[in-house]
């Protein structure tokens, strides 16, 4: 056999990877198995229902009018317009254990709905845009229990509210991705252990964890827990759209480890040929664990054994590892030594499998950890080792920068940005982010104008930037609406021509700096192309959405074109208001002087345009970002 030597880098790697401690990229992400789509094409994954509930291809709600909603003929896209007779609640064919579940949603204004987790257990969907303290009823909380035999005013309980609130407006289009954990039953059908609530993440950010439900919530398809129930949507309180609904039903038995025994060696640099070695100690163990190890430091160690599979199909395996190490499963290596990449997947066939485990440790500097993760058709990710076997390194105390509360906070650092589409993220090192008390903040470009990124909830987590050494970046704290890193303003040869995604030198842009206002708001002034610009950020109406002030002046720049927003497409609605990029968020124009916003695609993509002219007199743009 090849003898490689052990790469000392590789326990630095391997442990940190486990942990997420290392950079995006170095160790590739944890894989899990496709999710099943809900087919939209018609209502055939539904039980019968009244027509309040239809399969569409299109929809947009009014931002402004109380349950306004238009619909297009197609499919794809399950609504829900609820009459004064018909308001039917859905249920879906399928029912699921253990569940893994993400959707796209809409809510029209004023709205109100709810999915029920095996028809028992709502998470709440409400028009709770704006909204400055979330509650149990508003978007994002686990509703309340009922009990009518409660004075008023107690009736409801154990209720939970969200971390935050990061509803969008209505219209726009949110995402839920939900992890849940159904009851368990003895085989007499009597529970043992109540449901929960894994996680909740909306808008991409994280509401709840690990929140017990000793029941089902008020208003439930029926009031019995059980095993497996169906998913169950609202659909008497206001419209409501559905798009991408996706699921892992985690219904199977969970993998087993069996005939466990170790061989203990002593400290090797290399690999070693166990064919020709004798252990200094064996045994077996009923636990996967490195504390059978006689020392922490300066060994080998060698697991073999069997997993009983019961369920056919692939398997994904992470081994998490306090140096280096090796796994093989059923005869294949899915984990070599010196291996960055720390998991692999292999087909299984019901029946024992041979397990292989070996750890090395000769990194003195980091306790031990051994600990191997499995998941399959069926099956939840679960860890094979004890839970002794991987600790919890000393945590970070994160350093998070709250927005002040007397005048928006400025914070100048590094910014990663990924646009839509690409594969690796971009670090703007000339960023500054500005935080308002009203939780609307936002991150520029200072080499470009560019308006980068909004987002409501805190502020930033600046412990990359400030812990120990930092490497100089913060990261946005809620939900994130990413725009665009490239120049707001550019000269454009022709119709046609793309958007520069740099400006050219003969732009000559210089940044100037920036004023603080009466209200404590930075304006930022640049010169590009020859005209001056100043470029101003606020919250409006309590914080709903953020407005943008651009003067221009100082030159006549010919052909020279702002652009307000670009996506997959800019659909014009109302009173200057437009749908950005699948209705992510909305631009309102409110004055572009005498010119009027124009749409075009280029590359098949769309862009909103504003020609500035008259400079030399001064050119005003002013426009709102809504989400």
């Amino acid at each position: 056999m090849k003898n490689h030597r052990f790469r000392r880098g590789i326990a630095v790697l391997a442990w940190s990877a486990c942990l997420g401690l290392v950079r995006p990229g170095a160790a590739s992400a944890q894989t899990n198995p496709a999710m099943t789509t809900l087919p939209l094409g018609d209502m055939s994954g539904f039980r019968p229902v009244a027509d309040n509930w239809r399969t569409v291809g299109g929809v947009s709600a009014d931002l402004n009018q109380k349950e306004a909603v238009k619909t297009s003929p197609g499919k794809g896209i399950l609504v829900n317009v609820p009459g004064e007779k018909k308001k039917d609640n859905l249920t879906t064919t399928f029912e699921h254990g253990d569940l893994e579940l993400e959707l796209d949603f809409m809510m029209a204004k004023g709205s109100n709905s709810g999915v029920y987790l095996q028809g028992r257990y709502e998470i709440q969907l409400f028009d709770s845009w704006g909204v400055k303290s979330a509650g149990v009823h508003d978007l994002g909380a686990i509703y309340e229990r009922w009990d009518d035999s409660k004075p008023e005013g107690q009736k409801g309980y154990e209720g939970h509210a969200p971390r935050v609130n990061v509803a969008r407006a209505p219209g726009l289009w949110q995402h839920y991705r939900i992890s849940f954990q159904a009851p368990r039953f003895n085989a007499q059908g009597q529970k043992i252990q109540n449901a929960r609530i894994l996680e909740i993440a909306l808008n991409g950010v994280t509401l709840h964890e690990n929140v017990e439900l000793t029941g089902p919530t008020r208003g439930p398809m029926a009031p019995n827990e059980v095993a497996m129930g169906p998913l169950y949507f609202q659909g008497d309180h206001g419209p409501v759209a559905f798009r991408n609904i996706r699921y892992r039903n985690y219904d199977k038995a969970p993998v087993e480890l069996a005939n466990l025994r170790y061989g203990y060696y002593g400290k090797f640099d290399r690999e070693p040929d166990f064919a020709t070695l004798k252990a200094d100690a064996s045994g077996t163990s009923p636990d996967l664990t490195w504390e059978v190890s006689k020392t922490p430091n300066d060994f080998v160690l060698r697991y073999t054994g069997t997993m009983k599979i019961k369920e056919p199909g692939q398997y994904t395996f992470q081994l998490l590892s306090a140096g280096n190490g090796m796994l093989k499963v059923a005869d294949k290596t899915l984990v070599g030594y010196n291996q960055r990449d720390r998991q692999g997947s292999v087909t299984l066939q019901p029946g024992d499998q041979p397990i292989e485990i070996v750890y090395a440790k000769a990194e003195s500097w980091q306790n031990p950890a051994l600990g191997v993760f499995v998941e399959g058709p069926g099956i939840r990710r679960q860890p094979l080792h004890t839970m002794s076997s991987v600790p919890l390194r000393n945590p970070v105390d994160p350093i998070m920068l709250k927005a002040n509360e007397i005048q928006p906070s400025l914070l100048r650092s590094f910014v990663d940005f990924q646009r839509e589409g690409d594969q690796k993220s971009k670090r703007i090192v000339h960023a500054i982010s500005v935080g308002d008390a009203q939780d609307v903040h936002y991150t520029m470009d200072l080499d470009n104008g560019a308006l980068v990124q909004v987002w409501k909830g805190g502020f930033l987590d600046t412990t990359p930037m400030w812990h120990d050494r930092g490497d100089g970046s913060s990261r946005p704290l809620g939900s994130v609406v990413l725009l665009n890193d490239a120049p707001a303003l550019t000269v454009l040869g022709n119709n046609t021509a793309a958007w520069p995604d740099t400006l050219a030198t003969e732009a000559a842009y210089r940044l100037r700096g920036y004023d603080i206002d009466e209200s404590g708001h930075p304006v930022f002034k640049y010169t590009v192309y020859g005209a001056e610009v100043e470029d101003r950020l606020m919250p409006e109406e309590n914080g709903k959405f953020l407005t943008r002030h651009v003067r221009i002046s100082g030159a006549n720049v010919p052909n020279l074109y702002y652009r307000v927003a670009e996506g997959k497409d800019v659909v014009a609605l109302s009173d200057g208001t437009y749908g950005v990029n699948g209705n992510q968020y909305y631009v309102r124009v409110a004055d572009a002087g005498s010119a009027k916003p124009i749409v075009r695609t280029v590359n098949n993509r769309q862009e909103l345009l504003v020609a500035i002219s008259g400079t030399a007199q001064g050119a005003n743009l002013r426009y709102s970002i809504i989400w």
